[in-house]
């Protein structure tokens, strides 16, 4: 199984390379180069938002393993994870309606002060102690994944005003390096792991500095930018629920979010049991779901350079995990042969390219539905079912039926992502008839007075406009 890890890394990263070649010859013709403006403010985006990436995805590898390295039994560790979720159920979903009143610079900077807390938490073997490091990891993984995006979206459209069709480009470009930083955030842990002396505790203790540079960089590069400030806090958070009830497109897109995403963070529980013979290099197994992520980055860049909308691309993603976890409906059971482990592993790398063609997709579409004023709050009102429906099916593993065959959860999984797909092809009709009423909307007088055109040679997008 090893020589197997080893040598599948080696060839996704010869894959990877060659897809992120094929995906930036593509991407010259959208964008240019000399846009130096643009490229500037990505690069001040983009060095934050890296380091925030590193201190999360360095935790990654070994939570599971450090939890039974302390010596808990599968369905303790399974609570510890609840709590991570439940917590941002409970508490995660206040960070966007304060990110939106306070300012998202400084929920940031509470995001690298509360995530330091955490890792510091993990040192501890008391289980209460990781309870509470779990319950603040769920609250800072709401922000990383709302307040960091908003400010991004609100500097590029509001302070900035460049087109929204170059958002997309952003995305493409965080996602495909966010795989970039995973893989080397799952090496560095493999290698602390088992060179420092320190055990799974190892990758916690690294994850401490880029986490502490991201706060320090936030409150000496960034602006601060707001959403709707005009409501007091419960306002706000009644007001996100409201747009999302009130608009059909943002509630497909929530519900599909929720459901993949429940499919994605159950994977992140169930992926070491299933591949952990005892002798597996964890650190490198997770390295190879993250050249799979930058696949991915790479798959859905070539795939919008020819045509394909960022909705149909989710639906495609969809119907890769659904494939993914019906492999997994079989070959998880009980008393796995190593043929039948090899094969959960293959199906994982499938997930795992699903995931990286995601994010870029999801976060456009995000930023076409969602109104700028309460952007943060929605996107965390659409973490609440998510978490929940996770929380419910880690809860699960507390029967022993389940947490004996694990594919009745994959099972679980499968029916979420065919669900999906079904709520995907409502989206795809509701988004392409309100794009079709909008066709003449897009103010392209408005970019060219600002100049921003002249740096765009040939765009998809536009061309839909003049057709």
């Amino acid at each position: 199984m090893e020589l197997i890890i080893y040598g599948t890394f080696l060839v996704l990263s010869l894959v990877a390379y060659a897809a992120r070649q094929v995906a930036n010859k593509g991407d010259e013709k959208k964008v240019s180069i000399s846009n130096i403006n643009f490229k500037s403010f990505q690069k001040s985006f983009f060095l934050v938002y890296f380091l925030a990436l590193l201190g999360d995805w360095l935790q990654g590898p070994y939570v599971y393993k450090l939890y039974a390295f302390y010596g808990f039994k599968e369905s303790e560790i399974a609570v510890l994870y609840v709590a991570g979720f439940a917590s941002s159920v409970v508490f995660g979903t206040c960070t966007g309606p304060l990110a939106d009143l306070w300012g998202r610079k400084k929920m940031a900077i509470a995001f690298s002060v509360i995530y330091t807390f955490c890792c510091l938490t993990k040192m501890s073997p008391n289980f209460w102690w990781l309870f509470i490091g779990r319950v603040f990891g769920g609250v800072a993984t709401s922000m990383l994944f709302s307040t960091f995006e908003s400010w991004y979206v609100y500097e590029h459209s509001e302070r900035h005003g460049f087109p929204s069709e170059w958002i997309g480009i952003t995305f493409s470009i965080t996602t495909f390096w966010n795989g970039m930083i995973a893989i080397f955030a799952g090496i560095i842990s493999n290698v602390t792991a088992e060179t420092l002396g320190f055990g799974p505790v190892a990758p916690f203790v690294v994850a401490l500095l880029p986490l502490v540079v991201c706060g320090v960089l936030v409150v000496n590069t960034w602006e601060e930018n707001y959403g709707d400030r005009k409501s007091n806090f419960s306002g706000s958070c009644w007001e996100g629920l409201k747009i999302i009830f009130s608009d059909e497109q943002v509630l497909l897109l929530g519900s599909v979010q929720s459901l993949l995403e429940s499919c994605m963070y159950i994977f992140v529980f169930l992926w070491t049991p299933v591949l952990d013979t005892g002798t597996t290099p964890l650190g490198m197994v997770f390295s190879c779901f993250m050249v799979c992520i930058m696949v991915g980055s790479a798959l859905f860049s070539i795939m919008a350079n020819r045509g394909y909308t960022e909705a149909n691309i989710l639906k495609h993603c969809l119907i890769m995990i659904s494939v993914s976890m019906a492999i997994c409906c079989y070959t998880a059971r009980p008393g796995a042969t190593n043929i039948d482990t090899v094969i959960s592993f293959l199906a994982f790398l499938v997930l795992e390219v699903a995931i990286g063609m995601y994010f870029p997709a999801i976060s456009y579409l995000r930023s076409q539905v969602i109104p700028e004023s309460h952007r943060a709050n929605v996107m965390n009102w659409f973490r609440v079912p998510m978490n929940v429906i996770t929380c419910g099916a880690l809860l699960c593993l507390h029967v022993e039926t389940i947490s004996n065959d694990k594919r009745i959860v994959f099972g679980a999984c499968l029916v979420l992502s065919l669900l999906g797909t079904f709520l995907c092809n409502r989206f795809i009709l509701a988004f392409r008839d309100e794009n079709a009423s909008k066709k003449g909307g897009i103010d392209i007088e408005n970019d060219v007075k600002s100049g921003l055109l002249d740096d765009v040679i040939k765009h998809p997008k536009l061309e839909e406009v003049g057709e």
